[in-house]
């Protein structure tokens, strides 16, 4: 369950963050940036939470498939980029519902890719591919939620703007906190000398991942700033640290 924790953590606390506003991912159209592990974990949950997922990118350009991609098309994808090292244009040149873009054509100021119309958008490719504008065309286009999979994928005014909108917003350092979760729960399994099935990491990472949302979710609150999660994970993480030293007495 390694490989596959970061992104379905990803998952899993965008599926929290909408149960705030009692809705779920059923139904729910979705963006998702990358092609690699995380990328293609985060729609494998997704897709179990019954969301629809629409694009996927690598260095090269990006994917549309307005049928959405489904596990035969995610085999098809985790074969291409995991094992045979292909482009993401193939794809398209697979499956002919898809529409593949070029990174070289349209505006160097905006990515193509979130220009798409969807609910929910899941950046898991690389640091800083969301600037303003890009934020901008998501919320003409009705985005809903944006959570991290990758590390700091949106650039700081961008972030501003989705908190000053009131957009559910997830920064990665809460969002993608499956994978280090996972890591801790091998080194438990190592050091009691026993193993968990797949099925039992996946819910202690549900339920990890629902216990850090509620942290992140009760730090804002408490400290003025209710549904701020860059304000909730950034308080949680740091009076979690403060108090581990408070107890061990180094302060």
């Amino acid at each position: 369950m390694r490989p596959e924790a970061t992104g379905y953590g990803v998952a899993y606390f965008a599926a929290e963050m909408l149960a705030t506003r009692n809705q779920t991912l059923e139904g729910k159209t979705c963006l998702v940036s990358g092609s690699g592990k995380v990328a293609q974990f985060t729609i494998e949950k997704l897709i179990d939470l019954g969301a629809k997922v629409a694009t996927l990118s690598d260095s090269s350009g990006y994917i549309y498939d307005p049928d959405g991609i489904n596990r035969e098309k995610l085999e098809w994808l985790k074969d291409l980029k995991n094992v045979r090292r292909g482009r993401i244009r193939e794809f398209a040149e697979k499956y002919p519902s898809a529409e593949y873009s070029s990174a070289e054509s349209g505006d160097l100021d905006e990515n193509p890719l979130w220009l798409r119309k969807a609910d929910c958008a899941f950046p898991c490719a690389t640091q800083y591919e969301i600037n303003r504008r890009d934020v901008q065309n998501m919320l003409k286009n009705g985005i809903q939620l944006i959570c991290e999979g990758a590390n700091m994928p949106i650039t700081g005014d961008a972030m501003n703007l989705l908190i000053d909108r009131g957009i559910l917003y997830a920064p990665g350092k809460a969002a993608n906190a499956g994978g280090v979760a996972v890591s801790g729960l091998e080194m438990a399994q190592n050091s009691m000398r026993f193993s968990w099935t797949r099925e039992e990491i996946d819910d202690r990472l549900r339920v990890i991942m629902k216990t850090i949302h509620g942290a992140c979710l009760n730090a804002a609150a408490d400290f003025g700033t209710p549904g701020n999660y860059v304000n909730g994970a950034n308080i949680a993480g740091f009076m979690k640290v403060a108090d581990a030293m408070i107890d061990q007495g180094i302060i």
